[in-house]
């Protein structure tokens, strides 16, 4: 089974950026999109940025756009996520996670996330004010 690893995570100050990158191990046979979850300690878990396989085309949740933009490498089977102008409010476990069902990557940043086909162990990002 191919596992995702993230990686990038760290203790930033506000305004602040951080990259995360995302590693499969392998490639993923009919994949369909690969996104960004995030979860606070007492919250539940938020999809925040999804990108296309194929078209590349991508989404944001409100509350990273303009801030975060997610990219991938298919040739390398990697997931990134540029993290600009961090708040204390970003805080979180940030975990990356690819499906093959476009029903499935079309909910994604809904509430509740839907849950992905493969999921990350995660990475902590931590922001200081």
């Amino acid at each position: 089974q191919v596992q995702l690893a993230e990686s990038g995570g760290g203790s930033v100050q506000a305004g602040g950026s951080l990259r995360l990158s995302c590693a499969a191990s392998g490639y993923i046979y009919s994949k369909r999109c690969m996104g960004w979850f995030r979860q606070a300690p007492g919250k539940e878990r938020e999809g925040i940025a999804i990108i296309y396989t194929r078209s590349e085309g991508t989404s944001y949740a409100d509350s990273v756009k303009g801030r975060f933009r997610i990219s991938q490498d298919n040739a390398k089977n990697a997931l990134y996520l540029q993290m600009d102008s961090l708040t204390p409010e970003d805080t979180a476990m940030y975990y990356c996670a690819a499906d093959i069902s476009l029903v499935v990557c079309g909910r994604a940043l809904q509430r509740p996330t839907p849950d992905f086909r493969l999921w990350g162990q995660g990475t902590q990002v931590t922001v200081s004010s």
